[in-house]
């Protein structure tokens, strides 16, 4: 009985200075001098980051798209050049890692102008998101049957007109998934922007794990808070991709 007891104070005891250590060290990292400020400005700076990045990304997508659909169903000369300045594009930016582009235009594009870093990781990421989304446009566009555009155009509808309301929107719904796996992507990729000293949520704990030299709840905290707006966005992606096929039975 009295070895039942000595095990169960020591379990107690165990779990009493766990508990303890736990809350001295959170106190340390998040709660003594404001650090957790830390984590919540460079998670602001990574949402604006990944959201006009994106936003960047599917009008490039969408541009370099159109423009090589059109050479491939036109034959024209313009749009033949054209296809081939984007395939340029597409090559250097999916052929490079995200961080040297990033370090190209903070550090020789923009060098010598006075700008945000906040401003060149959004050109950097969008320009980079801008070569996966064109190809994902690209097939949503390619996968939707000729005569959906014969039709448009039978119906007294320009080219660009039937490409509007007729051929975007069915693409769009085909790679909806895709794109949110684009802006999943995005959103992990800009944690790279500490690279040119933005203070992003990856900095961020990297700042506060630099002051208290204590590793583990900094970037344990950064992981969960990444991973939360990870399946945030996915069950919102269902959500939305539930809606757009009950949409499709009405």
């Amino acid at each position: 009985m009295q070895g039942c007891l000595f095990l169960l104070n020591g379990i107690v005891g165990e779990g009493m200075y766990f508990f303890d250590s736990f809350t001295d060290k959170f106190y340390i990292n998040f709660i003594k001098d404001d650090r957790y400020l830390f984590l919540l400005n460079g998670l602001k700076n990574t949402l604006i980051i990944t959201l006009f990045s994106l936003i960047i990304g599917i009008i490039i997508g969408l541009i370099i798209a159109i423009i090589k659909t059109l050479a491939e169903q036109r034959k024209d000369a313009l749009f033949k050049f054209l296809s081939r300045i984007a395939d340029i594009y597409l090559t250097v930016i999916r052929g490079t890692p995200i961080v040297v582009q990033l370090l190209i235009f903070y550090f020789i594009i923009f060098a010598s102008v006075d700008v945000s870093k906040l401003l060149v990781a959004v050109i950097a990421f969008g320009i980079n998101s801008g070569a996966y989304a064109s190809e994902t446009i690209r097939a949503g566009i390619a996968a939707i049957d000729r005569g959906q555009m014969e039709a448009g155009r039978s119906l007294g509808l320009s080219y660009g007109q039937t490409m509007r309301y007729v051929i975007l929107p069915q693409a769009i719904k085909n790679i909806l998934p895709a794109l949110g796996n684009e802006c999943i992507a995005l959103l992990k990729e800009t944690s790279v922007a500490g690279y040119i000293a933005l203070e992003d949520l990856t900095k961020g704990g990297d700042i506060i794990r630099s002051r208290t030299y204590e590793a583990f709840m900094p970037l344990i905290a950064v992981a969960l808070i990444y991973l939360l707006i990870v399946i945030a966005m996915t069950m919102g992606l269902k959500s939305l991709e539930r809606r757009l096929r009950r949409s499709e039975h009405r």
